[in-house]
């Protein structure tokens, strides 16, 4: 649901301007510091990018789901540490608190992130616990006023930068599996609360993630998500959901400008006295890419619709995330291809967006889990 077209495009123009004109240029340079410069970050304060999907009321614009793709779309075409640095406030790192946050958290909190002055993150993975999230180990246990958290959490996207964690944590050892964890939010500087060092990652400088390790850390009971245990899994399923889509617009924002980098390359590259564009090989792996990143479109674009009217998408979403990020990676391989062996040198910048977009398999749920959701999904529900 777009809510005003003549605003939703403004918005996308603005963003493509800034973009092309800031974002592009200081790719090179966030891939050999590992740092997004201070000033881009303030640039992106300035332009409401850390509150694009927060509620109006909290300062945010309140994106739907389709005009949060469509912006997604813009935002994957260029390094993914940009989006990523914006990424949970607007995503898995605010969502928990707008979801089922009570009114107090949401006052509390909401209102700095969508300023960009306080930075959210999302702890769930754990080194025993990653795509079965329901086995995870970190406790919550229950003191007067207080709840004491114990565990640590891994490849947790932001972690360095954040001002709070939204933890999912164990607050019943007797009720088993997904029904016995809750949701918290966590401050960065409550003692007992430490981080790893940074992670060494293929691809995605300037992207960071880290450990986040609980030993004793006492927080009051009303930072427990929405006031109730239990529910906390539910929490994240819920973020996943809308994350996935998120993620989805990402990777096919990322296989656009990919394919555009290879197009323009085939078309200025000549061998045998004429543009490599111009033989059908190369002609037929552009064509596939395109075909690709059409498909995936339309499934974000009515899944978002279909989100935004109210019905459950969990399988869309899955769906969307599952070829989306398998064609994103698809398009990298095809691009580099056409790039030849100037695609495998770092000059063209092809071999990078290669590493980086091998991620969006892994995170926010594997390709391999999309796939039991999907699965599941058709043989609970008998429908296509």
């Amino acid at each position: 649901m777009i809510r005003d077209q003549e605003t939703q495009t403004l918005l996308e123009d603005s963003l493509r301007r800034f973009i092309n004109e800031v974002l592009v240029p200081a790719e090179e340079q966030v891939a050999e510091t590992d740092q997004i410069p201070a000033e881009i970050i303030e640039q992106m304060k300035e332009l409401g990018l850390f509150g694009l999907t927060l509620p109006e009321e909290y300062g945010g614009l309140g994106l739907t789901m389709e005009e949060e793709v469509r912006i997604g779309f813009e935002l994957g075409q260029t390094s993914p540490a940009f989006r990523s640095y914006i990424g949970t406030n607007n995503g898995i790192g605010g969502s928990g608190i707008i979801i089922d946050g009570t009114p107090e958290q949401k006052e509390k909190y909401l209102p700095r992130m969508a300023a960009g002055e306080l930075i959210g993150s999302f702890a769930l993975t754990e080194p025993e616990a990653g795509s079965d999230a329901g086995s995870l180990r970190t406790t919550a246990v229950r003191d007067g006023d207080f709840y004491v958290l114990n565990g640590t959490k891994r490849f947790i996207t932001n972690a360095p930068h954040a001002g709070i964690f939204t933890v999912m944590a164990r607050t019943s050892t007797e009720i088993k599996g997904a029904g016995g964890i809750s949701a918290f939010i966590v401050e960065a500087n409550t003692p007992g609360l430490s981080l790893g060092k940074i992670d060494k990652k293929m691809g995605q400088k300037g992207a960071h993630t880290c450990d986040v390790i609980f030993e004793n850390c006492r927080i009051p009971a009303s930072q427990l998500i929405g006031g109730v245990e239990g529910v906390g899994f539910k929490t994240a399923m819920k973020v996943l959901d809308k994350g996935r889509l998120h993620i989805s617009s990402i990777a096919t924002g990322a296989a656009k400008r990919m394919l555009r980098d290879a197009l323009n390359y085939a078309k200025e590259r000549k061998q045998f006295g004429q543009p490599i564009a111009n033989f059908q090989l190369v002609q037929g792996m552009l064509a596939d890419s395109k075909a690709e990143i059409y498909a995936a479109e339309c499934m974000i674009l009515d899944a978002a619709r279909r989100r935004d009217a109210g019905e459950n998408v969990s399988a869309l979403a899955s769906c969307a995330k599952y070829f989306s990020t398998e064609m994103c990676c698809r398009v990298a391989d095809r691009a580099v291809q056409i790039f030849g062996g100037a695609g495998y040198v770092s000059e063209y910048g092809i071999e990078r967006f290669y590493r980086d977009v091998r991620l969006f398999r892994l995170y926010e749920g594997t390709s391999q889990i999309q796939q039991v959701i999907i699965a599941k999904d058709l043989i609970r529900n008998d429908s296509i």
